[in-house]
């Protein structure tokens, strides 16, 4: 295992550090969040005891909830409630501190065009493949429509 904490970890000491500094938005946001990674570990769990979460499903519970914030925004957006909408940001930033830094699109292109020489690809006919094969091999670190969009430049 390695020596860097879960998020889980990290999360409980962050909520420590915003009680101290009394920051009231990253608390509840803090909370929030540990209360979705307990909750997945609660459900992972066999015979009473809680399991401990990979840190691919602690990702995926942060990524749920930095999704969950962005739809909120949208809606409030969209139904003229600028002061949820600055709520909701203000904690989607928090959040994305949990999240790793996303591929750049030299270091997208470099991985994609790797893809595409491994699976052969040469037309938009392989595009199901070259697909498969990135997404599998990304997954978590980029967008699914950013890989699907530089594919699509890549074999057109």
């Amino acid at each position: 295992m390695s020596d860097t904490p879960s998020i889980l970890d990290r999360v409980t000491d962050d909520m420590k550090a915003a009680m101290k500094a009394k920051d009231k938005v990253r608390l509840r946001t803090l909370r929030s969040l540990r209360s979705a990674l307990q909750n997945k570990q609660i459900e992972q769990s066999e015979g009473g005891e809680r399991a401990v979460l990979s840190e691919a499903d602690q990702l995926a519970v942060v990524r749920k909830q930095v999704k969950q914030r962005k739809d909120s925004i949208e809606q409030y957006d969209d139904a003229g409630r600028q002061d949820l909408v600055d709520t909701e940001q203000e904690e989607l930033q928090i959040l994305e501190e949990y999240l790793p830094q996303p591929l750049s699109d030299e270091e997208l292109r470099e991985r994609l065009e790797a893809v595409i020489d491994e699976v052969g690809a040469s037309s938009m006919a392989d595009m199901g493949p070259v697909m498969g094969r990135a997404m599998s091999e990304l997954r978590g670190k980029v967008d699914g429509s950013r890989v699907q969009k530089m594919v699509k430049d890549l074999l057109g």
